[in-house]
């Protein structure tokens, strides 16, 4: 079973998040950051990922430190979940519109750290939501889980549709890359022999 459950504790914030790879896009949230909750409802559902996030963080400052910090837990999470990533496809890729927005994000379990993010936001604050917070969650995310994650809003208006059809492909290319694929035979997608 491809499952993992992380706990992260700081003095800034307090996290306990658990996955299954396998599941049917079950969600159970509660970040403290309603908006980072509906973000992290599109992961699950639309990778096919059973996640529950609970965190308790300094929102009385500001919420950077909370989306911030869910991301390197999950990450964490994703990197246990997948363990040597043997019989995995690697690599995914999706295309979400919404609208008049598209979005395009590219992944590979790589092993390395690396993001692009390029997100041309239209306005700064999505009700109470900082945009800004989007690139933290994603590199920290990236970081801790160790892909290479390629992020591209193609098009867009409106600043809340860039950012969920951002999180749905996200969702979508990691339940590609993360399906096993039949005819890999239980071998490692690389040359090189591990990841």
């Amino acid at each position: 079973m491809r499952q993992a459950d992380v706990t992260r504790n700081t003095s800034e914030t307090k996290i306990e998040i658990s996955i299954n790879l396998d599941g049917t896009g079950k969600a159970e949230l509660a970040s403290g950051v309603p908006f980072l909750d509906h973000m992290l409802d599109q992961i699950a559902r639309h990778g096919m990922i059973d996640l529950k996030v609970i965190a308790k963080g300094d929102t009385h400052i500001d919420d950077h430190h909370t989306v911030e910090d869910v991301g390197i837990t999950l990450g964490q999470a994703f990197a246990k979940a997948v363990g040597d990533k043997t019989g995995i496809t690697r690599y995914g890729h999706s295309y979400v519109p919404l609208d008049e927005t598209l979005s395009r994000v590219v992944i590979d379990f790589s092993g390395r750290p690396g993001l692009e993010f390029n997100v041309p936001f239209t306005r700064a604050r999505v009700g109470d939501f900082d945009v800004d917070l989007s690139i933290e969650f994603f590199r920290g995310f990236v970081n801790h889980a160790g892909v290479t994650l390629h992020i591209d809003n193609i098009r867009g208006i409106n600043a809340h549709h860039q950012i969920e059809t951002v999180f749905k492909a996200f969702g979508r290319a990691l339940r590609m890359a993360l399906a096993i694929d039949p005819r890999a035979s239980g071998a490692v997608p690389s040359t090189k022999g591990s990841l």
